[in-house]
């Protein structure tokens, strides 16, 4: 059994160093470890059943960067393969809480981490869709995990904030150049962050919002790599969404103000005024959720922890109405799991936590927006929970990496087939 068993959100309490165990509620992690030691005692004849369920954050695709060659068409059709989840090449390196970015080349830079034996990892790979297999790139400058990575407009890649492997919040953040395959330093934050956002604003400057015990946000500018302060939320919060709107304004909705204090109050940022406003209130509080930009420009909001517990509920955010209200729930409650919104509108759940009977799920359920209702669509090759879904160029969804039953890391990934 892995000695490391973690929650999906940072829970920092005064004077207390709570390290990896801290996303989430206390509740939670023990049902992880619990989840994690009764996996490691079966013995033959013996098994846990899965079923499945993790988080995620951004705006639109930046435009392509012209210096790189384009690996995907960008009017690929999607292959005639069969509709579900199949094997691809395994990662390199088993990790989790690390993050997966597509790149304007098609590649999917994949960085960072928690490794075997709770291992902080500072490498990185790269999966290449037209051949389906990773390989390793470069090393960040510093091992991290629970951080950001955000897709620049010239095409890099922003890392930002996370823990290192002595369990510390990191303020230091740096730059992957596709062209090199190389990360560089760039300017520190203004604070140290994890389980924080980070989103690409219309202007190509990326906001970073909260994360643990900070209601402070900042603004980082790729022209001079520096991060400078704008206004602060109007309340604490961590384990949040953070969603671009079609109107330019952010959406920062939920998360978690201290130890099981899941939030259902929402803000939005207006990057003209470098101000957060409330926005209303969820119906229900959550953490550990995902927020998903919709074709129409609602956003999808689906699952998470209420504070000693799984959700299956979703709902609406409407940005002509600034209220939120119900749709369709999920098939099962679920956290720590995966929301990518597909080609044709959908919305792909996938993976992660669920209740104290199903700790860690494979199946996956899609979301239609014309119907508000969710449909099961088969299940991974793998249970697997904070593990990263890409959307590829071609159509299809690459899920990598996450965590097994045991709280042990992955290496394997599968893809998607709409």
């Amino acid at each position: 059994m892995s000695s490391r068993c973690r929650t999906a959100d940072h829970l920092t309490l005064p004077g207390l160093g709570l390290g990896r165990l801290g996303r989430g509620s206390l509740a939670r992690a023990t049902r992880l470890c619990m989840a994690g030691l009764l996996a490691a005692l079966a013995v033959a004849g013996c098994s846990a059943s899965s079923t499945t369920g993790s988080p995620t954050t951004g705006g639109p695709p930046a435009p392509s960067r012209s210096a790189y060659p384009s690996l995907v068409p960008a009017a690929a059709a999607l292959p005639t393969a069969t509709p579900g989840f199949s094997p691809t090449g395994s990662m390199a390196t088993a990790r989790d809480g690390h993050t997966a970015t597509l790149l304007s080349d098609g590649r999917v830079l994949i960085a960072g981490g928690v490794g075997v034996g709770a291992s902080t990892l500072a490498s990185a790979e790269l999966y290449d869709p037209k051949i389906g297999k990773f390989s390793p790139t470069g090393s960040m400058t510093t091992g991290r995990f629970d951080h950001t990575a955000t897709l620049l407009s010239d095409g890099r890649v922003l890392i930002a904030g996370g823990e290192d492997a002595s369990d510390l919040m990191l303020a230091s953040a740096e730059m992957f150049d596709p062209a090199t395959n190389t990360f560089s330093p760039t300017g520190s934050m203004t604070a140290a962050r994890t389980y924080h956002t980070a989103t690409l604003l219309s202007s190509g400057l990326v906001l970073v919002a909260g994360g643990a015990d900070d209601a402070s946000a900042e603004l980082f500018d790729p022209k001079t790599g520096k991060f400078g302060p704008t206004g602060s939320m109007t309340t604490v919060r961590s384990s949040h969404t953070a969603t671009l709107l079609s109107d330019g304004h952010v959406l920062i909705a939920g998360g978690v103000a201290g130890p099981q204090a899941s939030l259902a109050s929402a803000e939005l940022y207006d990057p003209k005024t470098g101000k957060f406003s409330a926005a209303g209130s969820m119906t229900t509080v959550r953490s550990d959720h995902a927020a998903t930009l919709l074709s129409d420009g609602r956003v999808l909001i689906t699952g998470g922890e209420v504070g000693v517990g799984q959700v299956d509920s979703a709902e609406l955010y409407d940005p002509k109405t600034a209220t939120f209200s119900p749709t369709g729930s999920m098939s099962t409650q679920r956290d720590d799991y995966t929301a990518t919104l597909l080609s044709d509108g959908r919305v792909l759940i996938a993976g992660g936590s669920g209740d104290p009977t199903s700790p860690l799920l494979a199946s996956a359920e899609q979301y239609d927006p014309k119907t508000g209702t969710f449909v099961s669509t088969g299940s991974l090759t793998a249970a697997r929970t904070y593990h990263t879904a890409t959307l590829l160029s071609d159509g299809r969804v690459l899920i990598a990496g996450g965590q097994d039953a045991s709280s042990t890391p992955l290496a394997s990934a599968e893809l998607y087939q709409p």
